[in-house]
């Protein structure tokens, strides 16, 4: 029974394969399979942002260390590590795998480089604890933020990513960014200048763009766009790449749950207070409050129900 239900699914998978192979030789922006070995491994890349997670909070990952004399070793070991791991990545990146001495020799300065900015990029990460201590009353300890806050692995992994997109290498920040935003659902562009004691409360949903200027000691809630408000097209009809489209928050703003702030000329000044559900395509001056009057709540008493009806259900 099972041979003839296989010589009876054969020509059905014979048909479909033959097909899909004609769409892999037809020209297309997909069809990558030439160069695909010139592609970063996500796999490998998703591993580094674990591993670079553990480099910034040692202990805290789930590996946790006997002795502090083990840190000095450990730590060089996970530099060793992510060095072996993330050369060839970056090499493939560069656009040439195996390399010759050139993207060898550049693959080798952007790490040296990265791993050289790693301890200011833990400073400031002790910044954002701060501000998510100071600005969140659940929080009990610096620990559970570490351990429990989805906001700070996404602010994290963006740090460190920003660094390799200061440094034009393509692909990989992106990958990173996308890691955390796949296990916190914080999309962070790799792209945007955060300033520090930046703190997302809950932070499901928050969106930042590639162009987004962010200032010190900002607070966003769950939900909050700071997006692009339109996109310049060239003569062709095809959007324009590059250039600021994404807003400016200076320091010290807060913007509540599901707002959105959009356009690369809309300015958030200092100390403003957006609130929920907010949509806002221009400039607000220094210490606005800026909120929606348009509909107004109302709280009614309900209508006493009527006992005997079984189950609270409606007679009839």
């Amino acid at each position: 029974m099972l041979a003839a239900y296989s010589r009876q699914m054969e020509p059905t998978v014979r048909d479909g394969a033959e097909e899909l192979l004609q769409t892999y030789t037809e020209d297309g922006g997909i069809n990558y399979l030439a160069a695909a070995a010139l592609l970063p491994s996500r796999s490998a890349i998703d591993a580094a942002c674990a591993e670079l997670m553990s480099l910034m909070f040692p202990g805290f990952r789930g590996e946790p260390l006997f002795d502090s004399s083990d840190l000095p070793e450990v730590t060089r070991s996970r530099l060793r590590s992510l060095h072996s791991r993330l050369k060839p990545e970056f090499c493939k990146s560069l656009g040439k795998y195996p390399p010759d001495a050139a993207v060898e020799k550049r693959a080798e300065e952007l790490l040296t480089g990265f791993f050289s900015q790693l301890p200011a990029v833990r400073k400031m990460l002790w910044t954002d604890i701060d501000a998510a201590y100071e600005g969140d009353p659940a929080a009990t300890s610096y620990e559970e933020i570490i351990l429990a806050y989805p906001a700070l692995e996404a602010i994290a992994i963006q740090r460190m990513a920003h660094e390799l997109y200061l440094r034009h290498l393509p692909l990989i920040p992106r990958i990173m960014t996308e890691w955390a935003h796949s296990r916190t659902g914080i999309d962070i562009h790799p792209g945007a200048k955060i300033g520090s004691h930046f703190f997302i409360d809950h932070g499901t949903g928050v969106v930042i763009g590639e162009t987004c200027e962010i200032g010190t000691r900002v607070k966003l809630y769950h939900g909050v766009t700071l997006g692009a408000r339109s996109f310049q097209k060239d003569e062709s009809g095809k959007i324009k790449k590059g250039g600021k489209r994404h807003p400016t928050v200076e320091d010290e703003v807060t913007i509540y749950p599901n707002s959105t702030v959009l356009g690369g000329e809309t300015v958030i000044g200092a100390r403003s207070t957006i609130g929920g559900n907010v949509f806002l395509v221009q400039s607000v001056p220094a210490d606005s409050l800026v909120s929606y009057e348009e509909t107004q709540l109302h709280i009614v008493q309900k209508r006493p129900r009527l006992r005997g009806r079984g189950n609270g259900s409606f007679g009839g």
